[in-house]
């Protein structure tokens, strides 16, 4: 019973689980009032009350701006590596760009499926009538002045002002741009850059990884403040968007995928499904597409019999741009929270959803929680940077662990299919 107290998972559901009953418990008056003083004098040290409340708050504020100090240095270093280690790009030709073309095409699809499902559902409406909405300044929005204008504002004058602003679109072109111009060198100054960027990755993983084991404490931080100053409508709204996403991942990866699987190779995908059972299992348990790797090579190689060459360039470069789970759960969070805080956002704005949450899903790291991360990024390319939004992600944090392991499969399982259908075009026997 220890070890799965030891899990992060169940901290998170214990943190959690505490925060509400010491919100609820605040909220209704109930929580000790006691002054603490200076033996033998009036001097007050501090009062139970209203020390404690402020303590467990600070918990969930420094959680909150450490999430947004990693955010930056996580989508420049995970971009920039993934771009670099395309170095077989040349060598492979045609299998690298119909890899490139599939992750994007079955990205936008599962981002599609997200704010189709969050516009239509509208799991946030429920709480659209409260204290929230009266107090947001819409001014904070980044609003276009169209369509065309977003791709403009992509180009940053400056990129040191950009990464300095939270400009995330204006950061991840110029990453793109960077990591592009780096594979275009000599190969010694290629290969000192790509060392140095791929250490300082590892350094930004190492942090974030430090940074999610925080997660019980500032979860619990936020919860308690979410509690005790908001209704029972919130968590409802909560549900609803648990079960927006769950009903979004079950479309991508048992509709939308298995079709495209067949139309292109005219074979069953169930035969794919029972290939790639255990690398679903693992990806389910793990929340890591990372980890899930070699498992995910194995079934490609013994059970969905594509050739080494195919899967050896397709599964790694998977694991870390293509992120459908990642995506959809990126652009229905954002749509959510717009719900919830009565903004309706236009249609250039959600052009920028759909895009930062594109391009974010590339960076997004293959570990337990990533996502947790990666919500800033798309939530600060709209505008929503306040309290509000912060109490809200925290919220959303608190259940986040069954979504992430529901959209952690939907990643590995895009991987394998897309490893097929490239095999099968390249006039591969599979599945014999």
């Amino acid at each position: 019973m220890r070890t799965y107290f030891k899990q992060l998972h169940w901290q998170i559901f214990i943190s959690m689980i505490l925060g509400l009953l010491i919100g609820y418990i605040y909220s209704i008056g109930y929580f000790p009032s006691l002054d603490i003083k200076i033996p033998f004098t009036n001097i007050i040290l501090f009062n139970t009350k209203s020390t404690l409340y402020s303590l467990f708050i600070t918990f969930g504020i420094i959680f909150i701006k450490l999430l947004k100090m990693i955010t930056i240095p996580l989508i420049f270093t995970s971009i920039l590596t993934g771009i670099t280690s395309i170095s077989s790009f040349n060598k492979l030709g045609r299998i690298g760009i119909k890899t490139i073309s599939y992750y994007l095409l079955t990205s936008l699809f599962a981002i599609i499926i997200g704010l189709g499902l969050t516009n239509a559902l509208k799991p946030g409406n429920s709480y659209t009538e409260s204290e929230t909405t009266k107090v947001y300044d819409y001014s904070n929005l980044n609003t276009p002045d169209s369509s065309l204008d977003i791709f403009i504002r992509m180009i940053p004058t400056n990129p040191i002002s950009a990464a300095a602003n939270g400009d995330m679109l204006s950061i991840i072109f110029f990453t793109i741009l960077l990591g592009i111009a780096i594979t275009r060198l000599p190969t010694n100054h290629k290969k000192n850059l790509t060392t140095f960027f791929e250490s300082l990755f590892q350094a930004v993983m190492k942090l974030t990884q430090m940074i999610i084991k925080l997660s019980p404490i500032g979860v619990f931080g936020l919860i308690v403040k979410t509690a005790s100053t908001s209704n029972v409508e919130l968590f409802y709204s909560i549900g609803k968007y648990m079960v927006t996403i769950a009903i979004g991942l079950s479309i991508h990866i048992f509709i939308v995928l298995p079709v495209l699987f067949f139309l292109i190779t005219g074979i069953n995908p169930l035969k794919h499904f029972k290939a790639m059972s255990s690398a679903m299992a693992t990806a389910f348990s793990t929340s890591s597409s990372s980890s899930t790797l070699p498992v995910t090579i194995k079934c490609v190689n013994e059970n969905v019999k594509a050739s080494k060459e195919v899967s050896g360039f397709v599964l790694p470069m998977g694991a870390t741009i293509n992120m459908d789970g990642t995506a959809l759960y990126e652009c229905a969070g954002v749509i959510f929270i717009s719900q919830i805080l009565g903004v309706e956002l236009t249609i250039s704005q959600q052009i920028i959803v759909v895009i930062t949450a594109l391009l974010a899903s590339i960076g997004a790291a293959g570990i337990p929680s990533a996502g947790l991360v990666m919500i800033f990024i798309v939530t600060q390319a709209v505008g929503f940077s306040n309290e509000d939004v912060a109490l809200i992600i925290g919220a959303m944090l608190a259940v986040d662990r069954p979504l992430d392991m529901f959209r952690t499969m939907v990643n590995v399982t895009s991987d394998s299919i897309g490893t097929a259908i490239i095999a099968h075009s390249e006039g591969e026997e599979l599945y014999d």
